[in-house]
């Protein structure tokens, strides 16, 4: 949980944006070759707040200021969608399905704030 003096970054990792915070664990796009256990930078903030300077807004990135992540699983499957074709009439229906797949990172710190 965020408390009320927690620094927050808004961070950027392939054209994604996350509002994360120090403890936070999120799932982002998969990244290739990353185990558990690695850590990870994302250097492209947009934002921080909660800084003893204040607000920090970047145009379009903070200078300095960069996210660190330690990988906790890997491979970890997304909900399944299940896509449907169907033309009336015509006999012709298709059904297939989806499964994206995310690497589970937790935030450990913001540097440079």
């Amino acid at each position: 949980m965020r408390g009320a003096t927690s620094m927050i970054a808004v961070l950027e990792d392939r054209n994604q944006q996350y509002r994360v915070a120090a403890g936070d664990r999120l799932l982002i796009a998969r990244v290739a070759g990353a185990e558990a256990g690695h850590s990870l930078e994302f250097p492209r903030v947009h934002l921080v707040t909660g800084a003893p300077t204040g607000a920090k807004i970047g145009t379009p990135f903070v200078d300095g200021v960069s996210v660190t992540a330690k990988v906790l699983r890997q491979d970890v499957k997304g909900p399944k969608l299940v896509i449907q074709k169907y033309r009336r009439r015509k006999n012709y229906r298709r059904r297939t399905g989806f499964r994206a797949r995310y690497t589970e990172i937790q935030i450990e710190a913001i540097h440079g704030a």
